[in-house]
């Protein structure tokens, strides 16, 4: 009789309360996060397009401003205006900078610092970075 209940406790596998407690905890604290960081990154990304976009279709730096400035409007773009944008002449036109900060509030005194930059420059190195 006590082989059989020692046979049985050895094949016992799974998790336990506390585990699955700390497991779905950390879960919870990863999908909060990415609720939370995933619109930033989007928004990255709308604003990359419309630079794009802006030094397209603008030959100066204003109408590249204002160009930006409309399809911020309608893309829902608050990070940045086109007052932001740095605006250097390059050796086939006008390329288009930005960058900015996000602070993302986590829980209480915490939160995640999210830095974004981006260009139209065929280097890839937006124009601040090349001034430092």
């Amino acid at each position: 009789m006590l082989k059989n209940k020692e046979h049985r406790l050895a094949r016992q596998q799974g998790m336990s309360l506390i585990g699955l407690i700390l497991t779905l905890a950390i879960l919870g604290m990863l999908v909060m996060i990415g609720a939370k960081v995933v619109p930033t990154v989007i928004e990255f990304v709308g604003i990359k397009k419309a630079i794009v976009t802006a030094q397209a279709t603008g030959t100066t730096p204003r109408e590249i401003m204002d160009s930006f400035d409309k399809q911020a409007d309608v893309g829902y773009l608050e990070s940045i205006k086109g007052k932001d944008l740095v605006i250097t002449k390059g050796d086939s036109g006008f390329e288009v900078s930005f960058s900015y900060q996000r602070k993302i509030p986590l829980v209480g005194p915490a939160s995640l610092v999210m830095d974004y930059e981006g260009t139209t420059a065929k280097t890839g190195v937006p124009a601040k970075m090349k001034e430092q």
